[in-house]
């Protein structure tokens, strides 16, 4: 699979968790939710940088 298919893959699924966790836990909860969406950006980010960037 090219690169940019593996990016565009990650993205949605990042994306996918991120909505999952708004709806089903933080439905009314604003500070809540935008600490649990930045903490779920920041560990894909951190698995990104740690296993799929390449050099």
């Amino acid at each position: 699979m090219g690169r940019q298919a593996v990016a565009a893959l990650y993205v949605l699924v990042m994306v996918a968790v991120v909505v999952a966790v708004d709806v089903l836990v933080f439905r009314h909860q604003f500070w809540e939710r935008l600490m649990a969406n930045v903490g779920i950006v920041l560990v894909f980010a951190a698995f990104y940088l740690r296993f799929l960037k390449r050099p």
